[in-house]
């Protein structure tokens, strides 16, 4: 008699990784911006300026029409005054007069007296001279140099730590095969070839 079913078992199969704990250092990094801001020459010149004034030059030679009408009052104010005191001497003479004096003579003769007092006299032109002024010449000169400018912007270096890790899989799953390792079974058992009877006398 031999055994008809063959039993096996199979293992759970367990695959373990492991992961040992690591600290990273980031390094940092560094960035810089340059700007230029530019300068330049810039040159200022003035020139030496020259201011004549000929009003009064011109005017002697021939007034405007405002220094034409004060002239003419003026000479008409004189006129006035002179006149004025023509009228009184002549009245003082009337006043004074005697008997057979010629006043009209003497009223008469004043003219021609003052005529003869008239003094020559010799005048240039233009009476007025010519007023100057000047300003002074001026230079200025500004240089300016380029500027750079450096904008720096920097990122610090860092730890990082990373833990460990385990990883667990399971590659096999456990199991039981079962297996039958007997022969055929006939049923009747007779009808198996290799039958021999049971013999139950014994």
């Amino acid at each position: 008699m031999y055994p008809l079913i063959e039993i096996k078992t199979v293992p759970i199969e367990i695959e373990m990784k492991t992961h040992n704990a690591r600290l990273e250092y980031r390094r940092g990094t560094a960035e810089m911006e340059i700007s230029r801001d530019t300068g330049g020459l810039n040159i200022k010149s003035r020139p030496i300026r020259l201011k004549l004034d000929t009003f009064e030059a011109r005017n002697s030679l021939s007034p405007t029409p405002m220094r034409s009408i004060t002239e003419a009052a003026q000479k008409g104010r004189q006129a006035a005054y002179q006149a004025t005191g023509t009228y009184a001497r002549h009245g003082k003479l009337f006043l004074n007069a005697k008997v057979g004096e010629d006043v009209v003579g003497k009223i008469l003769a004043e003219p021609m007296q003052e005529a003869m007092n008239v003094e020559a006299a010799l005048d240039f032109l233009p009476q007025g001279g010519v007023n100057m002024d000047w300003e002074a010449g001026e230079m200025q000169i500004r240089y300016e140099m380029d500027k750079l400018n450096f904008d720096w912007k920097v990122d610090n270096a860092s730890f990082e730590f990373i833990p460990g890790d385990i990883e667990i899989s399971v590659s096999q799953m456990p199991d039981v095969i079962i297996k039958y390792i007997g022969g055929p079974l006939y049923v009747p058992p007779s009808a198996d070839p290799n039958y021999q009877p049971v013999d139950i006398e014994a």
